[in-house]
């Protein structure tokens, strides 16, 4: 795959947000309804299902053999941990905060680089990071408070995500988009069964018919996002994520009337423009 095509790197990344906001939108409708455990379980297994058509359809030429397992079960469970705290914060967060908590990742990707990449944090970064929680802190504290249990959640979520993006980024350098999402798919829906069945409640029609929609756009975002990140190197790329925080907030506003203040709105973009400087890297750098 081609790594020198910003611009569809950047539509694709784009298109993602929107199928992870979609996702937000219909996780919480779900989540009324059914307890945690049981949403990421049959999110995971929705999404799953999706990609049978397409497995279907590519039969012998499908390819999964990998010569990295180690990289794939680490990506799908710090995701698989970040999903539990996702969908938790969404029950309780505004849904343009949640969905902004969870992309905080950037923010902690030096941190996760310098553990387990050894790679060293310049001043640029944790300028970055101090700009990064300065706009958490506008959003969170007038809508909630910062040290609520959704919010530490929503925080906890991005920090997780953080690792599964580390783990993405060297994936999708040598692993086609959609062995990643098999791979996923299938450890996720696994490991999330025991939970699930341990807090089992009678499912709905209606809560399965929102789930398997969630299922579906999370797939699609996930595939969307492998692509992506094939196609440019992050610092290109990886502020377009944020138009999910858009995506979001219209969401929020349509179907809950959340209106986002003039605090959110300078939130975001403090957030925004610290993902992209973390995400930034000098010439010469080597990209995690």
């Amino acid at each position: 795959m081609s790594t020198d095509n910003p611009v569809r790197g950047a539509l694709l990344v784009s298109g993602a947000a929107l199928m992870f906001a979609s996702m937000g939108g219909l996780i919480r409708l779900a989540a009324t309804h059914m307890p945690n455990e049981q949403v990421v379980f049959f999110r995971n297994m929705f999404g799953l299902l999706v990609l049978l058509p397409v497995l279907w359809q590519r039969g012998d030429r499908i390819d999964l053999k990998t010569a990295h397992p180690g990289l794939h079960l680490t990506r799908s469970l710090f995701g698989l941990a970040a999903m539990y705290c996702f969908f938790y914060a969404l029950r309780i967060l505004p849904l343009a905060d949640a969905v902004l908590l969870n992309f905080t990742a950037p923010l902690f990707i030096p941190f996760v680089a310098m553990l387990w990449l050894g790679e060293r944090v310049s001043g640029r970064i944790w300028v970055a990071i101090a700009i990064g929680f300065a706009g958490v802190v506008l959003i969170l504290k007038p809508a909630a408070g910062l040290y609520t249990r959704g919010a530490l959640f929503g925080l906890a979520s991005g920090a997780l995500a953080a690792v599964a993006m580390v783990s993405l980024r060297k994936l999708s350098a040598t692993e086609p988009a959609l062995r990643v999402v098999v791979y996923y798919g299938v450890i996720c829906t696994l490991v999330s069964l025991a939970p699930a069945l341990w807090s089992w409640q009678a499912v709905t029609a209606y809560s399965l018919l929102i789930l398997a929609g969630a299922g579906g756009f999370a797939t699609m975002g996930q595939y969307l996002l492998s692509r992506g990140y094939g196609c440019a190197p992050a610092a290109q790329i990886a502020p377009f994520t944020y138009t999910s925080v858009v995506f979001a907030a219209l969401y929020g506003w349509l179907f809950w009337q959340e209106l986002p203040g003039w605090t959110t709105a300078w939130g975001t973009l403090l957030v925004a423009l610290a993902g992209a400087l973390a995400a930034r890297r000098r010439p010469g750098s080597a990209s995690p």
